[in-house]
């Protein structure tokens, strides 16, 4: 089928676990004549849920991706995890769409999983679309729901269909007014959203005022729709029951009819090298700029790059770029995504999602683009989840720890929220995710796929040190062996920053005192020195190191002898500066029967936390809202387990570093201090 930009739809569905994402896509594929019948999440017969562990779960890890042809319109579906713990993936897919459909479990109400995925697409400047599931379902309070919904996030929220005969049925109510409902009227749902869309623009507003509705034409009523989603002024809420087809071919018509295509959702946040804002077209004759929001390696066609075209034509035998990367690669194949098919494509225009294959410079979050003049070209990066969870590996077999390290370089590409890292002082490997969960998935996939099988324990806590005073710090290094000397000599001082802030070095060298060559050399052996940290033995932040004297040789002085003396005039500088160590804080959020509410916020006093804030939910669960050091929740999966009987479950997002107390402090610097004595 051939298309231009402005007949493409780039829809997410997201939202809370158990919504049903995966069927209603299933559903979607069918009434949009792709798949002959539905398949099902139970038996493992989905287009999406194609990995053996998503299979066994019964719920997706991975986001997929596939296309709809539907009245010369093509709609990009991309189904993703609801699980907070895979969110890496849902939040990647986030980079390749306008829109974001967040599925509503009618019978469960508003989730955890609803607020998240309704804020991340807010502020990624998505149309957003509530798409209430299950409406057919004993126990679904609809009208209750809709109330709810516009309480927690708006009056924006408004039906534009509305269900009928018991759920049955559903009814358009932005293009009708006439016909019986379950609740509400049909007329006045209309007169509701059509008030609500009209007043976006003074323009479509005087119009409606003098003439009423009859003066807005189809192409006027679209435009004010689609001005009112990408300005958040309207979120349509549109009703579902995927598991009997309800309202499935009204969801593809709405999306043909009234969503953004990608020229009219909100631009692409792309920025140059220095940070500034980058205009990108959705035009198919300029240059190519493409954003990897996907990597897959697939066992059999190799490793994948699924991106998204923002700018210009890709065809086969196009050469690429991948960022700044000075030799292109050739696109020899050419792919879209079906679940688990791939199709060969000639080309992708603005709008599509395609991929190549067998690529290996490409990665995650890459920019591919057939000119230098986009070589620094970005696309600004998603605020991921930070990686907590943390587990240290040693391979179960000897002499599999090269497979073990390139098994865990692929895993962490198709996923952005899974870290790996080595530390060197105790020969550890560290992975870390966001739960539990994730990892436990990582570690089989890595079994599965690759053959690695691996012993864990838990790795140390990713703490953090810094200063609290500032101080000034020298060291002259100086050494003679027979022939030519190394010589370099620093002044600097130190200051603490802002929580958060990282760290800056500063050149205020005058009168050429150390040569500019140099000074390179001594950021680096401040960097070095930061690593090692100076009370515990972990990284340094939030610091400034500002380099304002200091003397060179002539002959003798080397880049060595300023990395040396950079290093050493830091830490000298440093242990006169009050160095403290700071460890994670996360914001926890614990959902747990009410029953057990005495239990659990009395374990969380004891961790240390802090509780912000409880609500009650649908269905008597009770969610509390805390903070706590990391390092107390090491042990707490199996304590709210058993606390709750196995009815609770919790989600953790790094909040900031703050100072330990003293005792942990002492006690942290107490064990490091062996080790830099052996060393």
């Amino acid at each position: 089928m051939s298309y231009s930009t402005e007949n493409i739809r780039n829809i997410a569905l997201a939202g809370h676990a158990g919504a049903g994402k995966t069927t209603l896509f299933e559903a979607l594929l069918h009434a949009g004549g792709v798949i002959q019948a539905p398949g099902s999440v139970e038996r493992g017969t989905t287009q999406s849920d194609t990995d053996v562990q998503e299979k066994a779960r019964g719920h997706s890890i991975d986001s997929a991706i596939a296309g709809i042809d539907r009245g010369g319109c093509h709609i990009n579906l991309v189904d993703t995890a609801g699980y907070a713990d895979f969110r890496g993936g849902t939040l990647s897919a986030f980079a390749a769409v306008e829109t974001v459909a967040i599925v509503v479990n009618a019978t469960n109400g508003i989730e955890h999983g609803t607020r998240r995925m309704m804020e991340r697409a807010r502020a990624r400047g998505l149309a957003r679309v509530l798409v209430v599931n299950k409406i057919d379902f004993e126990g679904a309070r609809l009208s209750t729901l809709v109330d709810m919904l516009r309480e927690e996030f708006g009056s924006e929220c408004l039906p534009v269909n509305l269900p009928a005969q018991g759920g049955k049925q559903v009814l358009d109510c932005f293009f009708h007014s006439e016909g019986a409902t379950d609740f509400s009227s049909l007329a006045a749902a209309h007169q509701q959203i059509v008030d609500q869309v009209v007043e976006i623009n003074e323009a479509t507003m005087g119009a409606y005022l003098d003439n009423g509705e009859a003066a807005l034409g189809r192409e006027q009523l679209h435009d004010a729709f689609e001005q009112c989603l990408r300005e958040g002024h309207l979120v349509p809420i549109c009703f579902v029951s995927a598991r009997n087809g309800v309202g499935v071919a009204q969801f593809l018509e709405l999306a043909e009819r009234l969503l953004p295509n990608p020229a009219e959702g909100n631009p692409p946040p792309f920025v140059n090298g220095e940070g500034e804002a980058v205009t990108v077209n959705a035009d198919p004759a300029q240059h190519v700029v493409a954003d990897v929001f996907k990597i897959v390696n697939d066992p059999f066609v190799g490793k994948l790059g699924v991106f998204r075209v923002w700018q210009g034509t890709i065809r086969r035998d196009t050469q690429l770029f991948v960022d700044d990367g000075r030799k292109p690669f050739k696109v020899g194949h050419l792919f879209r995504l079906n679940g688990r098919t791939h199709v060969e494509i000639e080309q992708a225009i603005p709008g599509d999602i395609a991929a190549v294959a067998k690529v290996e410079e490409i990665h995650f979050d890459a920019v591919l683009h057939d000119s230098h003049e986009e070589d620094t070209i970005r696309l600004a990066p998603m605020d991921f989840p930070q990686p907590m969870f943390g587990l240290a590996l040693t391979p179960k077999h000897k002499g599999q720890e090269q497979k073990l390290s390139q098994a865990l370089a692929r895993l962490a590409e198709e996923d952005p929220c899974l870290r790996t890292e080595h530390h060197k002082e105790l020969n550890e490997t560290v992975v870390r995710g966001l739960s539990e969960l994730h990892l436990k998935v990582m570690l089989e996939r890595m079994r599965e796929r690759y053959g690695v099988e691996v012993e864990t324990h838990p790795p140390r806590i990713a703490y953090r040190e810094t200063i609290a005073a500032h101080a000034d710090g020298h060291h002259r290094h100086k050494k003679q062996t027979g022939g030519a000397g190394q010589f370099g000599e620093v002044f600097l001082r130190v200051d603490p920053l802002d929580r958060g802030a990282g760290f800056q070095f500063v050149d205020e060298v005058k009168g050429g005192v150390i040569p500019n060559q140099y000074l390179p050399a001594i950021e680096k052996g401040v960097r070095q020195a930061m690593e090692t940290g100076a009370v515990a033995g972990y990284p340094m932040q939030d610091l400034r190191v500002t380099v304002y004297d200091g003397k060179y040789h002539p002959v003798d002085s080397k880049e060595v002898a300023f990395v040396s003396a950079g290093r050493k005039a830091f830490m000298d500088a440093v242990g006169k500066a009050r160095p403290i160590v700071l460890e994670p804080i996360v914001d926890v959020e614990v959902a747990i029967p009410e029953n057990s509410v005495g239990d659990v916020t009395g374990s969380l006093a004891a961790k240390r936390a802090r509780i912000m804030g409880t609500n009650t939910q649908r269905g008597g669960e009770l969610l509390i809202r805390a903070q706590a050091p990391l390092a107390e929740l090491t042990d707490y999966p199996t304590e709210l387990k058993a606390m709750t009987g196995g009815q609770g479950r919790y989600s953790l997002d790094l909040s900031h570093y703050e100072p330990v107390p003293p005792p942990v402090q002492k006690q942290l610097s107490e064990a490091w201090k062996p080790h830099v004595e052996e060393d």
